[in-house]
């Protein structure tokens, strides 16, 4: 009977300590997932982060890149006519790889920035124009633009590699087709390049022009913050929630047109749903006669469209991915649809009052 009861305590004990183990094992891990990682990036500047993306609720613009500015700013260049009367439209990009940007509260990364934002400007042409682009390499890795578009092939921006630290180079082409186009860097390896920031819209408007709408650039990215090939937040125009808190306002029975691009990498697909509501979308914005008529579309790396939609009821409408993890983490707004009294914002004027 002592020898049984002596195996029973001894059995026990031994169910006791492994538990233990157990315990100290898996809180030694939890506090290593809490722990903030330190990373050295190629320039020497130390980033501390979790790595996670909370749900902050951004109650001022305090922030270096803001998200409501970029959507509806358009960049035209500077305009000149050539002795034939051609239009050229000519801009001035500048990439830089050190800027580091505060994406949510505590959470920092090294962005590569055209002309300091993630995603980089808006460039805007009419088909036919002249576009000339200035480019410069302020950054300490090699970079170059790389429009997709009908252009020759030394404007390609994929052999002509662009030295760092003051290199130029001039890229020069008739712009078309008519569309809606991703740019990005295109010096290898691409993936680090992309999803560190390097990319921005370009617009090639129809000469006949479009109806007059409230229109706006969405570029559905995402940020892998603790860089292990996985993005730990998505977003439309890069800051995560953003559109949640600030909604964006448009106005009932007024035509709003959206670019909406996709430069999410490491994910095979995105989408994009909007809530009571359908809208006409246009793939790649070449044709001015709509695919399809539905609420909700599905987008690989780089594919983009034209988004076109009125409301006729107001309050608050979502619009988010259908891809219900990126939703969670970031990708997710707000339409704040209110009476349009007088239409004033059909010509341009106080969208949204």
């Amino acid at each position: 009977m002592k020898k049984y009861r002596s195996r029973i305590m001894i059995a026990s004990i031994s169910v006791i300590i492994a538990m233990s183990a157990l315990y100290f094992t898996f809180t030694e891990e939890i506090s290593v997932q809490l722990e903030e990682a330190v990373f050295v990036t190629h320039t020497g500047g130390v980033i501390k982060t979790t790595g996670e993306v909370l749900d902050p609720l951004y109650t001022s613009a305090t922030m270096e890149f803001d998200p409501m500015k970029y959507l509806r700013e358009f960049n035209y260049g500077k305009v000149s006519q050539l002795p034939d009367g051609t239009t050229l439209r000519e801009f001035t990009i500048i990439a830089e790889d050190d800027k580091v940007m505060e994406v949510s509260p505590g959470v920092f990364f090294n962005v590569w920035t055209f002309n300091g934002t993630v995603p980089g400007p808006t460039i805007r042409a009419t088909e036919g124009d002249l576009v000339r682009i200035n480019f410069i390499n302020n950054g300490l890795k090699s970079h170059t633009m790389h429009f997709h578009g009908i252009h020759p092939a030394e404007m390609d921006g994929v052999f002509e590699i662009v030295g760092p630290e003051g290199g130029k180079f001039t890229y020069e082409f008739e712009a078309g087709p008519v569309g809606v186009h991703p740019y990005h860097c295109h010096v290898m390896p691409l993936e680090e390049h992309i999803v560190r920031g390097l990319y921005g819209v370009y617009i090639v408007d129809p000469k006949e022009g479009r109806p007059v709408a409230d229109e706006m650039v969405m570029v559905l990215n995402g940020l892998d913050t603790d860089f292990d090939t996985e993005n730990n937040f998505y977003a439309a125009n890069t800051i995560p929630f953003y559109y949640q808190h600030h909604p964006i306002e448009i106005n009932t029975n007024e035509l709003i047109r959206i670019y909406v691009v996709n430069m999410v990498e490491f994910d095979p697909i995105n989408n994009l749903h909007l809530h009571g509501n359908l809208y006409k979308y246009y793939p790649t914005g070449t044709d001015i006669v709509p695919s399809f008529y539905t609420d909700m579309i599905t987008l690989s790396q780089t594919e983009r469209g034209i988004m076109e939609f009125e409301y006729e009821y107001p309050g608050k409408y979502l619009f988010h991915a259908h891809k219900v993890e990126f939703s969670e983490k970031g990708w997710v707004g707000i339409f704040l649809v209110k009476d349009n009294l007088d239409q004033k914002s059909q010509t341009g004027i106080d969208y949204g009052n």
